[in-house]
């Protein structure tokens, strides 16, 4: 006998079709994937919005970077406009002056060399000759004066010369090593005020203008009833001219320039001034 089995068949309604059900899980995927996607895109918006502020701040700072240098481009120029005024004016020296300049030059380097070369010899002959150990001790003070004297020598050897082959002091210690070579008279002067004079030597140096930004000055030079205006000139740079009757040239150096003020020195040859001196 064959046994009964109750079985239970799910049956689908009627009513509803199976792709609906498909399509709301499509639906609800696309859905999703949209999502995603505006939140990637936002989040690229803002990124790139960040990266914009950026750039832009870059740019900014570029730009005034750019400026700072354009600023100092043309503080540059400025200088070296006034650095070609100086090169113009030492153009104008005449034939004559230079020929001298080279002639005085040439006669400066080969006393300069004797000199070294005598006292080289002097501390060679002193040091041979002196061989005891009583004797070295005697002339100890003697060998340091000489190395004292090659070494004041040495260092005039390094001092620039100027276009006439006159050595130029930059500060007082130069100075009183120019002294001691006895080749020169030498007058130390300081005018602190636009528009004072003040007395150098034979001459009389009127200061026009002192600027210590741009290390430059003017001055009026007052000699045998004749003025002489050097203007925009730099410091350590020599000015030279003449006075009546005298073959070499007077120099006139400005090592210092403060506000309204300037420091520096005359240089006579011992020749000039000896004329000077004869005809008062």
């Amino acid at each position: 006998m064959f046994e009964e089995k109750d079985t239970n068949v799910v049956t689908q309604p009627e009513g509803t079709p199976r792709w609906v059900g498909l399509a709301i899980v499509v639906l609800a995927v696309i859905g999703i994937v949209a999502l995603g996607i505006g939140w990637s895109a936002t989040s690229r918006a803002t990124n790139l919005e960040q990266g914009l502020a950026t750039q832009s701040q870059n740019i900014k700072q570029s730009q005034e970077v750019l400026s700072q240098r354009l600023a100092q481009a043309e503080e540059t120029n400025a200088q070296m406009r006034g650095e070609l005024s100086v090169v113009t004016d030492r153009l104008k020296l005449t034939q004559g002056e230079l020929s001298s300049a080279r002639k005085y030059a040439k006669q400066i380097k080969e006393e300069d060399q004797k000199k070294l070369e005598a006292m080289q010899n002097d501390v060679s002959n002193q040091l041979a000759t002196k061989a005891s150990a009583d004797d070295l001790k005697s002339t100890n003070g003697d060998v340091a004066g000489v190395k004292s004297d090659l070494e004041g020598t040495k260092n005039n050897l390094q001092m620039a010369r100027g276009e006439l082959g006159t050595l130029i002091a930059r500060n007082h210690d130069d100075l009183e090593v120019l002294r001691r070579m006895g080749q020169r008279d030498y007058y130390e002067f300081t005018i602190d005020k636009k528009g004072n004079r003040q007395k150098v030597g034979d001459v009389m140096v009127e200061l026009r203008g002192a600027n210590a930004k741009k290390n430059q000055f003017s001055v009026a030079i007052y000699a045998d009833d004749a003025r002489y205006e050097k203007k925009n000139r730099s410091s350590n740079e020599p000015i030279y001219f003449y006075t009546r009757g005298s073959r070499a040239a007077l120099e006139l150096v400005v090592n210092h320039v403060g506000k309204d003020k300037i420091t520096g020195y005359l240089s006579v040859p011992k020749a000039n001034a000896q004329q000077q001196g004869t005809g008062n």
